[in-house]
């Protein structure tokens, strides 16, 4: 079951852009939302030329829900019957155990990760529950489960998201409104760069003597439960490398 328009936040990098790559291949109009908007034109004249699709941009802080707001009521009427919303747009920040954390780290963590998968399920959900139909599929991490060295309020996000997919699975239920969780382990993205707030040498150990997964791994992945027959719901989905046991256990 091929979705026709499909909403991806976080676009402008890493798994978002992928997934959108993956849409757009399969012919789905879309919406992509970041906060870089050069990025997103960008990805937007790109996609458009190869695909011969419709993009949608609108460029806004997750974190910000009068900005949310406004930004999905420039969409029009006809964008109101969506089929798919990933919200993927999510980051991590240091790894310094709680007691010499950052408060601005950790709130930037929380009010990105939590709050705005919350502020843009919140704009989407009415528009899924009007047509009795839809598919949320929410990016969550291994961290989500599990807690590892350093990991702290980033683990406590994810383990938000992981409450809150299961949530979302139970109130929308009576609406057919799917709802799936896909949790990546390591993945090669831009992600450590923003962890370790641009020390490039430091982001790309992270990635070194193994074969990390790769933004594609993921898109794939969500591109596949997002096609499934209509009466077939993935509720959750972790994959990790295949030298990674679990969110803290790796051979390398």
């Amino acid at each position: 079951m091929k979705p026709q328009k499909v909403i991806i936040t976080g676009a402008t990098a890493g798994i978002g852009e992928a997934t959108a790559h993956h849409f757009a291949a399969l012919g789905c109009d879309l919406v992509l939302t970041g906060r870089r908007g050069e990025r997103l034109m960008l990805l937007k004249t790109l996609l458009e030329e190869k695909y011969n699709i419709t993009v949608i941009t609108l460029a806004f802080d997750v974190r910000n829900r009068d900005e949310v707001v406004a930004a999905f009521k420039q969409l029009p009427d006809s964008w109101h019957k969506v089929d798919v919303l990933v919200n993927n747009a999510g980051l991590a920040l240091d790894l310094s155990p709680l007691n010499k954390g950052d408060y601005k780290d950790w709130d930037q963590m929380i009010d990105t990760n939590v709050k705005g998968l919350l502020y843009v399920s919140e704009a989407i959900m009415p528009w899924m529950i009007e047509q009795q139909k839809g598919h949320i599929i929410n990016v969550g991490s291994t961290a989500g489960l599990e807690v590892y060295p350093g990991g702290n309020v980033y683990c406590a996000s994810k383990h938000a998201v992981n409450a809150i997919s299961k949530a979302m699975r139970i109130d929308l239920l009576k609406h057919g409104i799917k709802v799936t969780q896909v949790r990546p382990g390591l993945t090669e993205t831009e992600f450590s760069m923003v962890r370790f707030k641009g020390d490039k040498e430091r982001a790309n150990k992270v990635y070194q003597g193994y074969q990390a997964l790769q933004p594609q791994d993921i898109a794939d992945i969500i591109g596949y439960v997002a096609t499934l027959p209509d009466h077939v719901n993935v509720n959750d989905i972790e994959v990790t490398p295949k030298v990674q046991a679990n969110a803290y256990i790796l051979n390398k």
